[in-house]
């Protein structure tokens, strides 16, 4: 099919492009930006007066729950979800059941998801053979079967000898390795960050040094090895003080942040409100000012949803006993731009979506997150202008659950195209 979208806002910070320019696309990729290729005839034009046209957005943290966990969310759902979030490439994390340690699984994974015809799935193999902290996986063979890194999810290794062969490992042919800062044992059972109102709730608390800790073995291991890691979800001040000094010494480093925690704190627990319940938990607002000071200055190099569906039975319990996790695929635009919003202009339009797109994709090793002439024509179109509130009602995913229902947000997708076809039009 050939697209042409005429009279939009392009934002590509990849080519550090912002203004009102047309989009041609064809067989899948974009073959023009501006004028019109010689003998052009669209199939379909796209009226994008008002809209900003940006590249797909890329999420570098969504569960899909499948395989193992269909009765919190499937493919389809969330692929559908994507979809109304603009998102067009997202990466998922290995601790599915069974976990994501053999290449078959991989495999069955990536087919279901081509199947669906909708956003592009690239999963993450587990580190360890079904997260368990001490045989490595065959790396070689998952990296094969379309792995485009390395990961323990939620689960801590906590044999530093283990964690150590696996840098090693992974250092010598290349890979990245995806890693969550957090002790094996230090606020191991915590729910909440540890402070008053953790105290003052009654609530099992999760120090900050269970990430400053980890972060320093962490880069102990990666000067001996020369590794390249990725640190998932930084969630304290004092975390990312540790990263920046990191990055300054030249070590192979980058890091994201939960969406939730670039406006969220404990605070927001409330009154046990378990759809604050997220890992790692919300921590006090000095934490979630840093975040924001890390995201302007590079500390921070993207912002991921942290996408994690969870059904009523696992979510409608007291705080302690619910299951961390939220929805966030559909928020994730929406909750960059209201952080831009409320910087008073401190934050471009154009940091933004580079947060969610160009820079997101350059940590994962891809080529995608960006609108150049000859790359494939993944696109998102939203109305910035237009505010909506969120309620489970509206929301696609089969997961309903979100700190942030009521919030009314801006930003509205209007279309989506993934590999020059549209996969989702709200017109």
């Amino acid at each position: 099919m050939k697209i042409h979208i005429k009279n939009g806002r392009l934002v590509d910070p990849a080519n550090q492009v912002d203004a009102v320019q047309d989009v041609f696309i064809a067989a899948g990729k974009i073959v023009a930006i501006g004028q019109a290729p010689a003998d052009f005839v669209a199939n379909k034009t796209i009226d994008a007066t008002g809209l900003v046209v940006a590249p797909g957005l890329v999420d570098l943290s969504a569960r899909l729950r499948e395989p193992g966990f269909e009765y919190k969310a499937t493919l389809e759902s969330e692929l559908q979800a994507a979809m109304r979030g603009g998102v067009t490439s997202l990466v998922c994390p290995p601790d599915t059941d069974p976990v994501l340690d053999e290449s078959g699984l991989v495999e069955m994974l990536k087919q279901r998801a081509k199947i669906q015809n909708k956003a592009h799935v690239y999963p993450l193999g587990a580190l360890t053979v079904g997260l368990q902290g001490e045989a490595l996986t065959e790396m070689a063979a998952l990296t094969d079967a379309g792995c485009i890194g390395f990961s323990q999810a939620e689960v801590t290794i906590a044999d530093t000898n283990v964690l150590q062969r696996a840098l090693q490992y992974a250092s010598t042919f290349g890979y990245t390795v995806w890693l969550r800062p957090q002790d094996a044992f230090i606020g191991k059972g915590g729910v909440a960050h540890s402070g008053a109102l953790a105290s003052r709730l009654g609530l099992a608390g999760v120090p900050v040094m269970s990430e400053t800790i980890a972060l320093h073995t962490l880069f102990e291991l990666m000067r001996a090895t020369g590794a390249k890691v990725h640190l998932c979800r930084i969630s304290s001040a004092a975390g990312l003080e540790l990263v920046r000094q990191a990055k300054q010494e030249g070590l192979l480093l980058t890091c994201d942040v939960g969406a939730h925690h670039v406006h969220l704190t404990d605070a927001d627990i409330g009154y046990f409100d378990s759809n604050a319940r997220l890992t790692p938990p919300l921590r006090s607002q000095r934490d979630r000012d840093a975040i924001r000071r890390a995201l302007v200055d590079g500390t921070i190099d993207a912002i991921c949803s942290d996408h994690t569906p969870v059904d009523d039975d696992e979510k409608l319990l007291p705080f302690a006993e619910a299951s961390p996790g939220a929805t966030g695929l559909e928020l994730l635009l929406s909750l960059s731009l209201k952080w831009a919003e409320e910087s008073r202009g401190a934050v471009s339009l154009s940091k933004v979506i580079s947060t969610i797109t160009h820079a997101a994709a350059k940590v994962a090793g891809l080529s995608c997150g960006q609108l150049s002439v000859g790359s494939v024509a993944d696109v998102c179109l939203f109305d910035p202008a237009t505010r909506w509130t969120v309620d489970a009602k509206v929301l696609a995913s089969q997961g309903k659950h979100t700190p942030f229902l009521g919030y009314e947000l801006p930003g509205v997708v209007k279309a989506t195209i993934v590999s020059g076809h549209i996969a989702f039009d709200l017109s």
